[in-house]
């Protein structure tokens, strides 16, 4: 008999497997999204920090605050650990403590799970706009304090007797950003076969979010790391292909399903956790909390705060005009970068399983010693290829790898509400023989099943996330 979990499973396996939805296909949602932005002009521009209306330097920290001292603000940290090259600085980070809701409802529609998604214009979105969760709001948002109106669909998510869940985790947001800043990541699943898709809303598969990744800067990083978190194959259960068929998928596709599928993995569970119990004892991370005015190496302007002399991220302040938001005009601060990032994974088949290289990371807004990321994570001026110093050639074998070993490319953004056109190419490379890399400690070679479990409890960085989003079965 099949367990509740195991039907949801294989629902959201076939709905992965389904890139022609109820209601449109990929092309008309790429060409819905576009009307939606066509129709709702969005204009931002740079401004003094002095126009930023209702933000101002806090006189003895000098943080930036809202004058309400709720929304967020930017304030500084002093950083020193021995993981990594880069062992001691100083920088301005975001601190939001408040916990905020990416939520999607799903529901079955003609035997397809379908997801509620939401077309959304963010200041900091490259193209204006993006496919995001049904409800993407924080608690400043949702209860009101801007004095807009309240997000649609916000009910199912605070009242649940309507639905079943699905999904429901904490999960970190950019832990060289944000200090301590989670969000909760929920999926719903509703009965209401009646539940409409307002305006600016649709109904997609999995499988077509998904195809949509292919499209840069199209999909949001909210939609990436909540979709991550769905559980595809139930690893109690290993026979997808009776249930699927093999020849639907491609071989990556098969071989990352028998990877979230199976008991087996190249360092057993108990090793894993002892690698990752053994590098928090051995190493540190020490973040003191300091006034922005006291952050040491970066400058301020009227216009930005900016590393004096490294490529780091900027501080900058924008004005937003926008026909589509709860408030239609506003102010804020922002963090823009100056390069383009380099974030990727690195795959390969070990032990006829295919694994992925993770790399244990000490980031300034972490809870913890460190959090599992991405084989390669440039972005923000950190670890740049430039400055890192990377002798263990991973860097160089991810820039150069040959077209035929890359499995995944695209441009995406971060979230556009708090970064201003911050783009990274997320790239997935597979090469053969993986276990025989010589390799530094803090990179281990994990299963699909094993990045999956570790990633419920917090553990994976939302950069990983969004890389597991773009792997696609088709």
């Amino acid at each position: 008999m099949r367990t509740i979990r195991q039907r949801t499973a294989n629902s959201l396996l076939k709905s992965a497997l389904v890139e022609e939805g109820a209601y449109r296909t990929v092309a008309q949602a790429v060409t819905w999204l576009s009307s939606f932005a066509a129709e709702r002009p969005q204009v931002v521009r740079e401004i003094t920090f002095e126009e930023l209306g209702e933000w101002s330097f806090a006189e003895k920290t000098g943080d930036l605050v809202h004058k309400s001292g709720q929304f967020f603000r930017v304030t500084g940290v002093r950083v020193s650990t021995d993981l990594g090259l880069l062992t001691s600085w100083d920088q301005p980070i975001i601190d939001q403590p408040e916990i905020g809701i990416l939520g999607i409802i799903a529901r079955d529609i003609d035997g397809v799970m379908h997801l509620l998604m939401q077309a959304k214009m963010e200041p900091g979105n490259p193209s204006g706009v993006q496919l995001t969760p049904t409800v993407q709001a924080t608690r400043s948002n949702y209860t009101q304090v801007h004095q807009g109106s309240r997000p649609r669909y916000l009910d199912y998510f605070l009242n649940r007797d309507r639905s079943r869940v699905i999904v429901d985790q904490l999960q970190w947001e950019h832990g060289s950003a944000f200090l301590k800043k989670r969000n909760r990541n929920v999926v719903l699943e509703v009965d209401d076969d009646d539940l409409p898709a307002e305006p600016g809303f649709e109904w997609l598969t999995l499988g077509q979010v998904k195809k949509l990744l292919e499209v840069p800067n199209l999909v949001s990083m909210d939609t990436r790391t909540v979709i991550a978190c769905l559980p595809i194959v139930d690893a109690h259960r290993k026979d997808w292909r009776s249930e699927i068929g093999p020849n639907v998928v491609t071989s990556l596709g098969a071989a990352a399903l028998d990877s979230l599928g199976s008991p087996e993995a190249h360092s057993a569970d108990y090793e894993v956790q002892s690698w990752l119990t053994d590098l928090k004892c051995r190493h540190h991370l020490t973040v003191v909390p300091i006034g922005l005015s006291q952050v040491s190496g970066w400058h301020r302007t009227d216009r930005a705060i900016s590393h004096s002399d490294a490529p780091f991220f900027r501080v900058i302040a924008v004005d937003v005009e926008s026909r589509s938001r709860e408030v239609v005009h506003w102010t804020q601060p922002m963090i823009a970068s100056r390069p383009r990032g380099l974030i990727a994974f690195v795959i390969s088949q070990i032990d006829g399983l295919l694994h992925v290289l993770v790399k244990a990371r000490a980031e300034p807004g972490s809870a913890d010693t460190l959090i599992l990321g991405p084989t390669v994570q440039s972005a923000l001026g950190f670890e740049s290829t430039r400055t890192s110093g990377d002798r263990s050639g991973i860097v160089d074998l991810v820039a150069n790898a040959a077209a035929d070993d890359i499995r995944y490319s695209n441009v995406q953004s971060e979230e556009g509400g708090r970064f201003h056109h911050v783009e990274s190419e997320y790239r997935i490379v597979e090469i053969a023989d993986g276990d025989r890399l010589s390799l530094p400690p803090e990179y281990l070679w994990l299963s699909l099943r094993q990045v999956h479990e570790l990633l419920q409890f917090g553990l994976l960085s939302v950069e990983a996330r969004s890389l597991l989003a773009c792997l696609s079965f088709l």
